[in-house]
This record gives structure tokens, C-alpha cells and sequence, in this order.
């Protein structure tokens, strides 16, 4: 039996298994009160599927990635990548910069409120200097999410569908018409959508995307070119959000899917395309979406999956010197809005 040190042997302090304990992102402090958010990463929920108009369950993806995120914590700070060979998310994990802000309130069958309450809240959390990180829920949340940006950003769309449907029979906020309100959205620059295959992406969604200068990889291309093939189309440093759905991969890795597709992307390709985009540009945000629960195996891989995703994702993020390099304007930001509070007559945070 190994000898290892006395606190290794006979513990100090909580074990806390995975299925301890409160489920929160990375078991993250959980803040009730996006007046008092004191965070660099703001991860929230949008437990909503009315924009699915196949089969519901999304819904549930929030909780369900959550509880698997919990798995990632391993005993110290951070993720030890074993091909890598060292640990991510070090600092922001040991110094509380990882925050879990809960869910936006949804209003079951009132979508249009939803999305405002969407809006609002992803507006509060940039406006405490925070990145916010979202879970969903269908596709149909990215609008409101990118909606609540002012500067001006690009948008990188990883899909096998073009989400690109025509505003028909009164239709317009379901999970296939996001990324046609996102395009028109004044400070959104560019859209790029990768990994598109569906045959049931139509002829007028793709033409239609490509007519509004929208930059499309079918798996095709990608497999000929790799990310490679469209990072340019994006300036060095650039302001980029990110939108995945969990269908980019191939059919066989997402059985909790509704919208899986056969010859998606491998996890590999998928990983290192965004860690070329971490490097790339400068990520003000993503989402998450797509993961159901009620379809999903015993054992919750596509939720595992997902919160796997989000965990390199972000570790990658927070690895580039312009992330550490900009720790001290986020905080300035944060004073600077607890500041504006008191001057409109608030008595600090949260008031």
C-alpha cells in the first residue's frame, strides 16, 4: 500500500464526490444576485425547448451538464490535462473567479418574454465585467444571448444545421431561425457556420445564408481545409462569440440529441478547432445548447460530453495572455459599475 502523505490518507476537510452536494458549473459559488456577481466567468442556464419543434427535453440539458461538470473536480484547483501535461483553470478556480449564476426565468409558452428575460440577464452580467457561458436549452436561446452585446463581435456557429429558416407562418423564434436574427443584428460583423451537413438544411437556407455574406464549411470542406480554412475570415484578436450545438459531432458521440446527424465532427477536430479559436481571437462568450437528457443513455454521456466541451473550452480561453493580461480591466469594470450603483443611489452591491 502506498505511503503517501498524512493528509492523502486520512483526508482533511470534504471528499466531496461528484454526487455531493449542491450541483453548480465546476461546483462554483452560486450567486443569487447578479448585483453582488464578483466573477471573470458567469455561467448561466436557459432551461427552455419551446424552439424545438420536434421533441422537447432540452430543458433539463442545464442541470444535467452541471451535475456532470462536477466530475472535473478532481481534488485541487483546475484540470490536469494528461496530454498536455500540466493544469487549467488553475487561478480561476482557486481565486472564485468562476461563478454560477443560475438560470434565466423562463415563462413557459410566452417566448418573447423569455427572451427578454434572456437579454436582461446575460446585459447584467456583462455589465459586471463578466464573460458569461451558457447552457442550454434548444438552439433558439442564441439570439437573445448575442443580442445583448453592444461592441461589435463575430460569430462562429458550430452546427450541422444552418438554423437559417425563413420567418413563415408566423414562425420566427424557433431553434432553426437564431442564426437569421443574429446576422442582422448591427454589431455582429461576421457569421461563420461550420460543420453544416443536415439534409434537411434546405436550398433556400443555404442560399439565403450565403447571399447575407455569411461564410459556410460544409463537413465536406472542413475535412479538406480544417479550421484553417475560415479562422482568416476573422481578424487576429477580434471580439468572437461562440455558439455550439451539440449536434457538430458525429451522430454516434450525442445519443442525447434530438437532432444528431450521421458524419459530424470527431471530438478531436471539435476540440482543436476551438482551441485554435481561443488563440485566435479574443472569446467574449459562448453557448452551449442541444444536450436532452430524456433521450440520453444511462450512463448521461452527451451531458458529460457537453460539460467536457465547456471545460476545455474554457481552460484554453483563460490560458491566452490576453485573458491574464486582462484580469485587472475586468475588475476595473466591476468597480466601476459598483460605483455607478452608489451614484444612482444604491448602498452598494446588489442594492
Amino acid at each position: 500500500m502506498s505511503k503517501g502523505p498524512m493528509h492523502q490518507r486520512h483526508g482533511t476537510g470534504r471528499l466531496n464526490m461528484p454526487f455531493v452536494g449542491i450541483p453548480s458549473f465546476l461546483r462554483a459559488a452560486i450567486c443569487t444576485n447578479l448585483g453582488d456577481l464578483d466573477a471573470d466567468i458567469a455561467v448561466m442556464g436557459v432551461p427552455t425547448d419551446e424552439g424545438s419543434p420536434f421533441m422537447p427535453g432540452s430543458r433539463f440539458g442545464p442541470r444535467a451538464i452541471r451535475e456532470h461538470s462536477m466530475r472535473f473536480v478532481t481534488g485541487g484547483p483546475g484540470y490536469y490535462d494528461p496530454e498536455a501535461r500540466r493544469h487549467f483553470l488553475e487561478h480561476e478556480m482557486l481565486e472564485g473567479r468562476i461563478v454560477d449564476v443560475g438560470d434565466a426565468d423562463i415563462l413557459p409558452t410566452n417566448v418573447v418574454d423569455t427572451f427578454h428575460n434572456v437579454t436582461g440577464m446575460t446585459g447584467q452580467v456583462l455589465g459586471q465585467g463578466a464573460m458569461p457561458v451558457v447552457i442550454g436549452g434548444d438552439h433558439a436561446i442564441s439570439f437573445p444571448i448575442v443580442r445583448a452585446f453592444s461592441e461589435p463581435l463575430h460569430v462562429v456557429h458550430f452546427d450541422a444545421h444552418l438554423d437559417y429558416a425563413p420567418f413563415i407562418h408566423g414562425l420566427e423564434y424557433t431553434n432553426s431561425h437564431a442564426f437569421r436574427h443574429i446576422t442582422r443584428l448591427p454589431h455582429v460583423q461576421s457569421l461563420t457556420q461550420v460543420g453544416i451537413r443536415s439534409l434537411r438544411n434546405t436550398q433556400v437556407m443555404m442560399e439565403d445564408s450565403l447571399r447575407d455574406g455569411n461564410r459556410v464549411v460544409t463537413m465536406e470542406e472542413f475535412r479538406d481545409v480544417s479550421y484553417r480554412g475560415f479562422l482568416d475570415r476573422i481578424p487576429r484578436n477580434a471580439r468572437c462569440y461562440v455558439s455550439l450545438d451539440i449536434d457538430v459531432l458525429d451522430l454516434p458521440l450525442v445519443p442525447g440529441c434530438v437532432s444528431a446527424e450521421p458524419n459530424g465532427l470527431l471530438y478531436a477536430e471539435l476540440r482543436n478547432t476551438l482551441f485554435a479559436l481561443a488563440e485566435h481571437a479574443e472569446i467574449v462568450g459562448f453557448d452551449l445548447v442541444e444536450v436532452n437528457p430524456l433521450l440520453d443513455v444511462g450512463t448521461g454521456i452527451t451531458s458529460y460530453l457537453a460539460a467536457h466541451t465547456m471545460v476545455e473550452f474554457l481552460g484554453r480561453i483563460c490560458d491566452q495572455p490576453r485573458w491574464i493580461v486582462g484580469r485587472s480591466a475586468r475588475a476595473a469594470q466591476r468597480e466601476a459599475a459598483a460605483r455607478q450603483r452608489l451614484d444612482a443611489g444604491g448602498t452598494g452591491p446588489g442594492a
